[in-house]
């Protein structure tokens, strides 16, 4: 007879049934187990005895279905998609062959379809895979940053970002900072601590935040510079970029793991602000160590020693740029209006450029050819510049600094209509629902009056 495919649900009835045969359960029973009526089940005893097993599967088993469209439609259908619609998805295509084509199909038949003729992959089929990267073999060859905004401290603080500097050879934290938002001074002040800690590494890898990279290749500002690429030239450090997150994968990881790890022992130490926090980071990245660091494969350390005066690493880490001083001898900074004092010198520098150094700490100085220069300032409106270009990772510190000047401002008087016409009341008017007897002036007449009233009498 050969073998019968037949489903679970085949093989539940076969077994019951079989047992209301043998008379060990009756049909209202085997009608209850099985989820159908005493009819149906006398139906399926009748099959059952003649033909055996075999007539319990369902009729309609390896029939076409009664409500497949025509194969010629389909393939008029398939025929369309490849001509017009070949990157479609089945869901898109289907409703622009019912829109613009009057043809009804399924986005299930058409994915099949799709699928067989080669026009549609799942989601598995498009899945791209990423090689693991070997780690480096040297100690300070490659450091990876990245910053990872997060709810370090829950709800008991605003949420901020911890920039992350880790050896890629050993997996070693090097630096842990908590910042307002990924800038280039939060950088500067991490990166300060880095170098006083471990010297200069060869390279540093990170993504294509602004902070590392130039986005516009026709950007005029420096020689295709951010201000950090700079510093770290300046510092005979190379920055490379990833093409993707994948590529820096072991800051990835250990950013995940600090989300878990370091968020729960500051609930456990109670740390609720950034001092306190980067207070606590120092013994963290210690036991952090202890825990996942590895041993490279070759025991050499290549970092540099910093061979620089503290205040010469404060001109590099700060913020440098070139100003156009016009005739008035004045150049505009940040929606600020900057005046050179007049001597000697600042007389000559009409039509040229100076240089500017922003430093971390709010100070400005303006420099012509290493010279400081007096200058004075006169405001402009210091609110944030109208549709200006905002990244994701700096969002939150913008919004933060827009809500704190809006908080500044008074609030503005609106004026009602008796104002803005100046109108001024003259006092009450006598109407159907004025208390008369209240107004001081008619209780005065009528008290004379009663008085001449007594007199008369």
């Amino acid at each position: 007879m050969g073998l019968i495919a037949m489903s679970a649900r085949d093989l539940q009835r076969i077994e019951v049934l079989s047992k209301v045969v043998e008379g060990r359960m009756t049909i209202v029973a085997a009608a209850h187990v099985l989820a159908l009526s005493s009819r149906q089940v006398r139906r399926l005893l009748e099959r059952l005895q003649p033909d055996g097993a075999a007539a319990i599967r369902h009729k309609a088993r390896g029939r076409p279905s009664n409500h497949r469209i025509s194969g010629g439609v389909r393939d008029y259908a398939l025929a369309i998609v490849r001509e017009r619609y070949a990157d479609f998805g089945p869901t898109l295509a289907a409703e622009k062959l019912a829109e613009q084509h009057g043809l009804t199909v399924s986005r299930e038949t058409l994915r099949q379809g799709m699928a067989g003729a080669g026009l549609w992959l799942s989601r598995k089929q498009r899945r791209t895979f990423h090689q693991p990267r070997l780690r480096r073999e040297a100690y300070g060859e490659l450091v990876q940053i990245d910053g990872s905004d997060h709810r370090w401290f829950e709800d008991r603080g605003d949420p901020c970002s911890l920039l992350v500097f880790i050896d890629d050879a050993t997996g070693k934290l090097m630096q842990l900072r908590f910042v307002r938002s990924e800038s280039a001074f939060s950088y500067f002040e991490a990166l300060e601590l880095y170098l006083q800690s471990h010297g200069c590494p060869v390279a540093f890898y990170s993504d294509k935040h602004s902070v590392f990279r130039v986005a516009r290749q026709e950007a005029r500002n420096g020689q295709g510079m951010t201000q950090f690429g700079r510093a770290l030239a300046e510092l005979n450090i190379e920055i490379l970029c990833a093409n993707s997150s994948q590529a820096k994968g072991r800051v990835e990881r250990a950013n995940r793991t600090l989300q878990d790890r370091l968020v729960k022992e500051l609930r456990l130490a109670g740390v609720a602000t950034m001092d306190e926090g980067n207070a606590f980071l120092p013994g963290f990245v210690e036991h952090y160590k202890a825990r996942f660091a590895r041993i490279p494969a070759r025991p050499a350390d290549l970092h540099r020693p910093l061979n620089l005066s503290p205040g010469r690493l404060q001109e590099i880490l700060c913020r440098r740029e070139q100003r156009y001083v016009g005739a008035q001898l004045t150049f505009s900074y940040e929606r600020k209006r900057i005046m050179l004092e007049e001597n000697d010198v600042t007389r000559g520098l009409v039509g040229r450029y100076v240089e500017t150094y922003a430093f971390a700490d709010g100070r400005l100085e303006v420099r012509w050819t290493g010279h400081a220069l007096s200058y004075r300032v006169f405001d402009k409106d210091q609110r944030v510049t109208h549709a200006a270009i905002t990244e994701n990772k700096r969002l939150g510190d913008v919004l933060a600094y827009i809500k704190e000047r809006q908080d500044q401002r008074p609030p503005p008087k609106v004026k009602t209509n008796s104002e803005k016409t100046g109108y001024k009341p003259r006092g009450a008017k006598r109407g159907r629902k004025t208390d008369v007897m209240s107004d001081p002036a008619v209780a005065s007449k009528r008290e004379h009056a009663l008085a001449r009233l007594a007199a008369a009498e």
